[in-house]
């Protein structure tokens, strides 16, 4: 229990230690567990985890890629178009988490290295289609490497069942914030 306190109080709870007394005394050799409520309280919320899990995840993918001349918003629009086969500025916007600006930009810097292509909609003229290129898709298929071995990292010690349940499970998430 000493390892718990600090100066200030308990970790935990950030509560004053309290003061001493013969009946505290006499009990500090034994230990009371843990109420049902403290216990729940101190676990983390599920948002915070995966809010968590989303900030290292962009940290680590942002360090894989980097020596790889990738960004991670290029390497999410590069996914997102080998998927799709194609997509509009705002659709690949939005299914890579950035700003319609922010995927302007991305698509400029692709397009002059000619990872996509842009091509007028022909059934609406104020829509761009953007679509892969083989090279574009190259750069993806080694980038993809990068992604597999930190992906492995995440699972490790995770049966492939556990790690597909905890998949499904988040693709349901995404589908009932979606609605």
């Amino acid at each position: 229990m000493a390892s718990s306190m600090t100066a200030s109080g308990d970790l935990m709870t950030g509560k004053s230690p309290a003061k001493t007394t013969k009946a505290a005394s006499a009990s500090a050799g034994r230990q009371r567990p843990a109420p049902t409520a403290r216990k729940a309280a101190a676990r983390p919320r599920l948002t915070y985890l995966v809010g968590s899990l989303d900030r290292i995840l962009r940290r680590k993918m942002t360090e894989a890629l980097a020596p790889l001349g990738l960004t991670l918003a290029q390497f999410t629009a590069l996914s997102v178009l080998e998927a799709r086969g194609e997509a509009s500025n705002a659709q690949l916007a939005e299914r890579s988490f950035i700003t319609p600006q922010s995927a302007n930009e991305v698509m400029s810097v692709m397009a002059s290295r000619n990872w996509i292509t842009r091509e007028p909609d022909p059934n609406h003229g104020r829509i761009v289609v953007l679509r892969l290129t083989d090279e574009g898709r190259e750069v993806l298929h080694r980038c993809m490497s990068a992604v597999r071995v930190l992906e492995a990292r995440m699972l490790s010690g995770t049966e492939a069942s556990d790690a597909s349940a905890v998949q499904e499970m988040l693709e349901r998430f995404v589908r009932n914030l979606r609605e």
